[in-house]
């Protein structure tokens, strides 16, 4: 925690760390395992935006991603994708909602660090924990995870056929650019 602290040179509890996603420079990619072959595909970032105390780790924000703007390059997949898993017309965004943040972000070069936090996934939430590589160069950062979501266990339907067999669970990985500040909070 220390680092953290020393990082940005402000005793405990004195500053608060924002972290401001660009979605033009953002990625969300995800692959699915299938019989005889791999779905890949994307989605697009909405907005994201992270707050945290690095004394506590107590963080807060929103990170959305456009669940409609998912696609694997297969038309007919992707319509099935969205109408009967993902249902995207009804719940049109994923969102991460962060509560806490663990481990050592550094103002310049790499750190690892643990994003604990909400996904809500078809209007439903599910705790999880995101492991994060972050960089970070005057301010500018990029960030990268990987993690598997399971979406049948999660209550999503498994799109698998009398043919086609796919896994129950998705990976999920993010490759994400923006802005590193911190700032004095205000009274």
């Amino acid at each position: 925690m220390l680092a953290v602290v020393s990082a940005f040179g402000k005793p405990s509890g004195a500053q608060e760390t924002t972290i401001v996603l660009d979605p033009e420079k953002t990625t969300v990619g995800f692959v699915l395992e299938a019989t005889l072959h791999t779905v890949r595909g994307t989605f697009r970032l909405k907005s994201g935006v992270v707050r945290f105390d690095p004394a506590t780790g107590a963080a807060s924000g929103a990170i959305a991603v456009d669940a409609t703007s998912g696609e694997t390059g297969n038309k007919r997949r992707d319509r099935n994708m969205h109408q009967d898993v993902l249902e995207s017309e009804r719940h049109p965004e994923i969102t991460f909602t962060p509560t806490r943040v663990t481990g050592s972000l550094i103002a310049q070069g790499e750190s690892s660090v643990a994003l604990q936090g909400v996904l809500r996934l078809k209007g439903v939430d599910h705790a999880i924990t995101l492991p994060f590589k972050v960089q970070t160069s005057a301010g500018d950062l990029k960030a990268t995870t990987q993690f598997a979501v399971p979406y049948v266990a999660w209550g999503l339907k498994n799109p698998s056929t009398f043919f086609l067999h796919v896994a129950d669970k998705v990976d999920v990985g993010i490759v994400a650019s923006g802005r590193l500040t911190s700032a004095v909070p205000q009274h």
